[in-house]
């Protein structure tokens, strides 16, 4: 059974921080709320809790995982950011946008895509994300939380706008799957994050459109 956590939206407690990176140290796989939707989510240096990610998530290895970074300056120690990449994400992080990169040596092997050796980042909008970056000093995997069935894995729903997903069922489908639930009092979103491929900065790409599209349109 999960152990829930419930932290201050926007002025998260550090004593509670501080026992959330202690349990990702030690391997945790949490359910987090993100500026998106709740993720699954644990420390991008914990190999064996990024397996469980993936097992839970039912992700073979040949699919990358998104994982969150605090800035644009600690993204490239983990991605090629060229000139026209840069100015593109220094426009629109921190917010709802994941940018499809060309990943470094830093990035393990179990989170990037093996053939095109790319890798998916976000600058996350959202205090209590921030503050677990800050305490972890490391990237936290961040793959949507998809609500499971008894055998079965289904997307979250897609819901009309301004409806929301009901956070006690999601809780509860996912309280016997990972060891940590943060709750900061929201409830989940319920549209993903828009993709951005940069790999090719010169023809930038939206390959999904989701929060906030539109402006990332107006910038590439």
């Amino acid at each position: 059974m999960a152990t829930i956590y419930e932290v201050h939206p926007d002025t998260p407690q550090p004593r509670r921080i501080e026992e959330i990176r202690d349990a990702l140290d030690q391997g945790a796989v949490m359910l987090y709320p993100t500026d998106t939707v709740y993720a699954i989510g644990c420390g991008i240096h914990v190999k064996s809790a990024v397996q469980r990610v993936r097992q839970i998530k039912q992700l073979s290895n040949d699919k990358p995982l998104t994982f969150l970074c605090p800035s644009l300056s600690n993204i490239a120690s983990y991605a090629q950011v060229s000139d026209p990449a840069y100015r593109i994400m220094k426009r629109l992080i921190p917010g709802t946008f994941t940018f499809l990169l060309p990943a470094t040596k830093q990035v393990p092997k179990l989170v990037m895509s093996p053939k095109r050796k790319t890798t998916g980042i976000r600058v996350p909008d959202r205090p209590v994300c921030l503050a677990l970056l800050d305490a972890l000093q490391v990237p936290i995997v961040s793959t949507s939380a998809y609500l499971l069935d008894k055998e079965y894995s289904t997307p979250i729903p897609t819901l009309e706008v301004g409806q929301t997903l009901d956070k006690a069922e999601l809780f509860d489908r996912w309280e016997k799957l990972v060891d940590l639930i943060i709750d900061d009092g929201s409830e989940p979103g319920y549209e993903m994050s828009t993709i951005l491929d940069l790999t090719d900065a010169n023809y930038p790409e939206i390959v999904r459109r989701g929060l906030n599209w539109e402006a990332a349109a107006a910038w590439i």
